[in-house]
């Protein structure tokens, strides 16, 4: 038996000492907006506190024994592109450089372009900050896993909340800024699929212009309307932060401000959730947001699928991350998959407040015929993605 272990320990000590480099590349934007100091004062659930990167380290930290047994060794790659274009042409050196997995961190229109421009070859892009629903619909491609849930799965969750709760009638204001529309958008498909009705839909727009007085006063916005809630779409977070106590009556403000659905919640109390907080929070020195969790769960993702195939073949991992067999715990409770006709993350979606987890979607009593928690997004049925 003594012998064995020395055996077996010999074999470790061995395999670290000859690690190969694992190389996974990180892929951003110089000058992204959505990470602008200008932005990120009006803080709401869905903003990022700073760059991901940090949850892709920590995920690196976590992740040294699950490349040991193939004498694997993680390494990130990161790489800032002032454009699509330069992004592009980093992607095709890495790529001679034997790098084959990207995690990317940059806005649905920059990645719509690298997906394209990348289609066919052997590599897979993971994104971790793109909601857009048109990436998962007319936009997709076989080689993009999205872990950040998109717009539909959050305002499923949401509305399952807000039809339970029997809060039937909603305002809906919403911005013009082309993210606003799209929440607006995934909000109005929710409530028709959850039998929540909008009363009015109000667009508003922040100004100092007299002119604009009726859309950027909360109490003019708010009034002649029969509604339980008021659901506010503002990506930015400036004006849904002025609605609640500014309605002419006196309910619940949902969506951009007030109860909010998100990925990730720093206050999540179940399935080891406070352990990973702590670790971020000790690494990054702030809170854990959507778009760092995203980035550890694809990092993790990637390590996963090395340990689980004991291999570093890339057909052999991508088979294995696409596969129902692929199985990847996220903290909050259900283990998580890509569905196979968009390559979206399955997964819970936690509601809260600003201090506070009021409840983990999807619901008891919402039920599907294969996986629960295709209540929340695009079922197959629903799915406009064709590869």
């Amino acid at each position: 038996m003594i012998s064995r272990i020395l055996v077996l320990l010999a074999l470790l000590l061995s395999n670290a000492v000859s690690a190969a480099d694992f190389p996974i590349g990180y892929l951003q934007l110089q000058d992204d907006a959505r990470y602008s100091g200008k932005r990120t004062f009006a803080q709401y659930l869905m903003q990022p506190l700073g760059r991901p990167y940090a949850g892709a380290e920590v995920a690196l930290k976590e992740s040294k024994f699950h490349g040991s047994a193939v004498g694997a060794e993680f390494k990130l790659q990161q790489v800032k592109g002032k454009d699509t274009a330069d992004l592009l042409a980093q992607v095709e050196s890495l790529s001679k450089q034997g790098v084959q997995f990207f995690v990317v961190d940059t806005p649905a229109a920059t990645l719509a372009e690298l997906a394209a421009a990348t289609k066919g070859k052997d590599l897979l892009l993971l994104n971790i900050s793109a909601r857009e629903d048109s990436l998962r619909q007319a936009q997709c491609q076989a080689h993009l896993l999205h872990l950040i849930p998109n717009y539909a799965m959050l305002t499923d969750a949401l509305t399952q909340y807000l039809k339970v709760r029997k809060w039937n009638e909603a305002l809906l204001l919403h911005g013009g800024s082309d993210e606003d529309l799209q929440l607006t958008a995934a909000f109005e498909r929710s409530a028709k699929r959850y039998g929540v009705e909008i009363d009015e839909k109000r667009p508003f727009e922040l100004s100092n212009d007299p002119r604009h007085r009726d859309q950027n006063n909360v109490a003019l916005l708010t009034a002649d309307a029969d509604y339980d809630v008021i659901f506010v779409a503002d990506t930015h977070g400036e004006f849904a932060r002025n609605v609640p106590y500014q309605s002419i009556k006196p309910q619940l403000v949902v969506g951009s401000e007030g109860l909010a659905p998100a990925a990730w919640h720093w206050a999540w109390e179940r399935h080891g959730a406070p352990q990973l907080e702590k670790r971020f929070e000790k690494h990054a020195g702030r809170p854990m947001r959507d778009v760092d969790w995203a980035a550890w769960m694809a990092v993790k993702a990637i390590a996963e699928a090395v340990q689980r195939t004991a291999s570093t073949d890339f057909a052999k991992l991508r088979e294995h991350l696409l596969s129902d067999a692929f199985i990847l715990d996220g903290f909050k409770g259900k283990r998580s998959n890509f569905r196979p006709w968009d390559r979206q993350l399955r997964q819970p979606i936690l509601l809260g407040t600003h201090n506070w987890v009021v409840e983990r979607l999807p619901l008891d009593g919402f039920l599907h015929q294969t996986n629960n928690l295709d209540t929340l997004g695009f079922d197959e049925r629903d799915s406009q993605c064709k590869f």
